[in-house]
């Protein structure tokens, strides 16, 4: 599931992978930029900020219909979120490349080609108007500029609504942006509490700290792990063990409902470990 951990890997695998070379194929499959090509241009870099990603490119005008251009260098980012099921996957041109409907972008170098797969937003915008698509974020766990001032900040926005459940207050983006479910689940097993506990009775200084440690460690791995445990099934503390069972204390994991509507998650949590309120019984995916 794309996290923070996952887009910061993709920007830096993108970067790495077309980096300053001209891009000869650069297609935008989205009804509002089909017309776009941005073939001719440059990558400089690609850069994460929470779950969202944009991909600097600098060199000739993106074309006619978008009418876009950040100053006499027409440099333009490509804004995407990966949602729950989008990715990008990095292949060698000279193979045949499995494109289908799914297929949202289509980079290509001489030397490499990147295809966005079911990336759920797409946009393209000067790249100095990129922070008013991200404006709504609150602090970004893994920004590398990060300081005393973000965790401030991040701590005051997690105590903002003292009676809120934890969980739904980490996967709040305009709160923490880069904790999705999987580190919700950890971060509230590593704390003590079910993911239903009041953020009242909670360190938030504490939780604001682990949630950033974890998604640091996890940046640069292509393996998420939270245990610190290299061996195979042993990454994960509570999240996706109901078969398998709570690693630290061998008892049962339970999925149940957190969130309504279009936000509704699966919790997982090991009420041994995790004393606290508790969800519904598991109805839908997580």
């Amino acid at each position: 599931m794309p996290e923070g951990d996952t887009v910061y890997l993709t920007a830096r695998r993108l970067t790495d992978a077309l980096g300053g070379a001209p891009l000869r194929r650069g297609e935008l499959r989205h009804p509002r930029l089909s017309t776009v090509d941005l073939a001719g241009r440059v990558l400089d870099r690609a850069r994460p900020v929470g779950k969202h990603l944009f991909l600097r490119f600098a060199g000739k005008s993106a074309g006619k219909s978008d009418g876009k251009s950040d100053g006499k260098n027409g440099e333009v980012s490509l804004h995407c979120h990966l949602g729950m099921d989008g990715s990008w996957a990095i292949r060698d041109p000279g193979r045949r490349a499995p494109l289908g409907h799914w297929t949202r972008v289509v980079l290509e170098t001489t030397d490499t080609l990147a295809l966005g797969q079911k990336l759920l937003e797409l946009a393209l915008v000067p790249t100095s108007e990129e922070g008013r698509l991200v404006a709504h974020l609150g602090p970004d766990l893994l920004d590398p500029d990060w300081s005393a001032a973000h965790a401030e900040e991040a701590v005051r926005r997690l105590s903002a609504d003292p009676s809120r459940e934890l969980g739904l207050a980490l996967l709040d983006q305009s709160v923490l942006a880069g904790v999705g479910n999987v580190f919700k689940a950890e971060v509230c097993f590593l704390l003590g509490v079910s993911p239903w506990t009041p953020v009242s009775e909670v360190d938030t200084a504490q939780a604001v700290a682990l949630s950033r440690k974890l998604l640091l460690h996890n940046a640069l791995r292509p393996i998420r792990n939270t245990t610190g445990d290299p061996r195979r099934g042993r990454d994960l503390w509570v999240y996706g063990r109901e078969r398998t069972g709570c690693l630290r204390c061998g008892g049962r994991v339970v999925g149940a409902v957190q969130g309504g509507g279009t936000r509704e998650r699966v919790a997982h949590y090991c009420p041994r470990c995790q004393p606290g309120p508790a969800g519904s019984p598991r109805t839908s995916r997580g």
